[in-house]
């Protein structure tokens, strides 16, 4: 069973010793005791004394005799990202002494570069985790560990194997920050290539996956921390995120995983919804923030490396991806790389998303061997669209939308409402992106797709508005702001006119606030989230969707 283990900077002893108790009470097996900052050692220019380092060392016993759960005693240097400053035989000095002591830690993490100095140190660190005067059944392991906080060390191969050659060690830890996601699947390969207990995490923001899916390939343990505030290393997930979000606890050698893609996706909803629903229904799956970086001035190369991701986490082999669900900047992306696969790679574009140009769903079905046999690239945005304009205009055909942006919702909204007889009218601010979405969709749809002017907006003359744009959300670009005023549209609109707005944070935006004031019909982004979010767990799942569920943990995490 891979441990949960919450990292403890020590400062105070007490204070230290409340917070294990508190791992403990949500659910850690180990904690890590970080000594950095409360062992001096023989700090260079200190002012420090035998009486002061006797005091030091007195507080770090009583810490590890009372420690509520079996621990870790990690006394990290400045060098490898830690905080201790004093020379290395004061700090291994101290290590063989909590070797000896009654009740030793269960584990103390020694750098390799450490014990790689010299063969004095060397031996020094093996007689504290080998001390002659331990009491029988309470030996302590040593944790060798490599870290890099700034990459992927160059010479990753050489140090694993430097520390593979080390017998005395039994547990391997290496830990670096990740440039993507790539290099979580490089650290899979680590754990499944293991000859004893290893640890093996990718730092920062694309390294979550690392964490929560340890358990998937064996690892020893994962570090949680115990409150955001806490985190010894960026990235680290809160142990009650871990447990409660991620199902921790559920992941085995066999779960499928799942995720939503964008850049960036921390702010996402969808792991919340699809990992309760996992749950509800009794399916072996994660869901997790994928991120997958995008430079607003470098567009192909943002598809290269969305191409060379996504194929990378379909072919590793024990990964089992299974589905994702594709936000801002991908869409688009995930359909040119459908194109590009085709068929004969067991790719298939849905009509839909064919038409849009744009996919926010993509399905990788496998055989009970885990083998991929078909890839599925599809569009959920235009039916949840469709299915929420339905339960208030129940007759689209004749009817004239404005459709407010030219990005991939938009193209979603309008064809899924051309589609229905409408005639979808494209208001833009760059005219030229909403001819192109209404020559690419003329095709494919029944009703019509026109463009216009972003300033005739006010002008226009509608039975529904549907905003599209990024207006109105909350840490957005315009966050107080409506894309329209329905008080200043011309009098030709209907009274039960219907005003949609696709932003879900925050559910009553500028524009639904103004169109509440003035007694209109209104659909949050909420709904629609919903809606598309319970289409993509029914293509992945093959269950129903528990909608009531998803409706009100989305309300109830946005403040209603």
């Amino acid at each position: 069973m891979t441990l949960i283990c919450v990292p403890i900077m020590v400062n105070e002893i007490d204070a230290a010793l409340a917070d294990c108790a508190e791992a403990k009470r949500l659910g850690a097996e180990i904690a890590e005791y970080r000594i950095d900052q409360a062992f001096s050692g023989n700090a260079e220019g200190a002012e420090s004394s035998d009486a002061d380092a006797s005091r030091e060392t007195a507080e770090i016993e009583r810490l590890i005799r009372y420690s509520p759960l079996p621990c870790i005693v990690t006394c990290r240097p400045a060098f490898e990202g830690g905080f201790y400053d004093g020379d290395d035989s004061s700090r291994i000095s101290l290590y063989q002494h909590l070797g000896s002591i009654e009740n030793p830690p269960r584990y103390i993490d020694v750098e390799a570069a450490t014990v790689s100095r010299s063969a004095n140190i060397r031996q020094k660190v093996l007689l504290a985790v080998d001390h002659p005067d331990q009491p029988r059944g309470l030996e302590t392991g040593l944790i060798l560990s490599t870290h890099d906080f700034e990459r992927r060390p160059s010479d990753l191969t050489r140090r694993l194997l430097a520390m593979r050659a080390e017998p005395v060690a039994k547990v391997i830890k290496v830990a670096y920050r990740a440039r993507s996601l790539r290099d979580n699947l490089e650290l899979f390969d680590v754990l499944r290539e293991a000859d004893r207990p290893t640890i093996a995490l990718c730092m920062g923001e694309f390294g979550l996956m690392s964490r929560v899916l340890a358990p998937k390939f064996n690892a020893f343990l994962t570090f949680a921390s115990l409150r955001d505030s806490s985190a010894t290393a960026p990235g680290q997930p809160t142990i009650t995120e871990l447990l409660q979000r991620y199902r921790f606890r559920s992941i085995s050698k066999t779960t499928r995983v799942y995720g939503v893609i964008g850049w960036p996706v921390g702010h996402s909803l969808s792991p919340l919804i699809h990992n309760a629903g996992f749950e509800s229904v009794g399916h072996d799956g994660v869901y997790l923030p994928l991120p997958i970086a995008s430079d607003a001035d470098a567009d192909d190369g943002n598809f290269e490396s969305f191409k060379a991701t996504v194929l990378e986490l379909i072919d590793h082999e024990g990964l089992d991806f299974c589905g994702a669900s594709v936000t801002i900047p991908h869409k688009e992306h995930l359909v040119r790389l459908a194109h590009e696969q085709g068929t004969s790679r067991n790719w298939f574009l849905t009509p839909g998303a064919a038409a849009i140009g744009a996919a926010n769903t993509l399905t990788i079905e496998r055989d009970g061997a885990g083998r991929c046999v078909r890839i599925v690239a599809d569009n959920t945005d235009a039916s949840a669209i469709t299915d929420c304009l339905r339960d208030l205009l129940p007759d689209l055909d004749g009817h004239a939308v404005a459709i407010l942006g030219a990005g991939g919702v938009a193209r979603a909204a309008a064809w899924a409402t051309a589609s229905q007889g409408a005639t979808a009218i494209i208001y833009a601010r760059t005219k030229s992106r909403a001819d192109k979405i209404a020559s690419d969709l003329a095709p494919h749809v029944s009703g019509k797709v026109v463009a216009a002017d972003w300033d005739s907006r006010h002008r226009a003359c509608a039975r529904a508005f549907i905003n599209c744009t990024p207006i109105g959300m909350k840490d957005g670009p315009a966050p107080d702001a409506s894309p329209i005023e329905p008080a200043a549209l011309t009098g030709c609109n209907p009274a039960d006119a219907v005003y949609f707005d696709t932003v879900y944070n925050p559910l009553r935006t500028p524009m639904l606030a103004l169109a509440s004031d003035s007694s209109a019909r209104t659909i949050d982004g909420a709904s629609m989230f919903v809606r598309q979010g319970a289409m993509q767990f029914k293509m992945w799942t093959g269950k129903d969707a528990p909608d009531a569920m998803f409706d009100r943990l989305v309300r109830a995490r946005l403040g209603l």
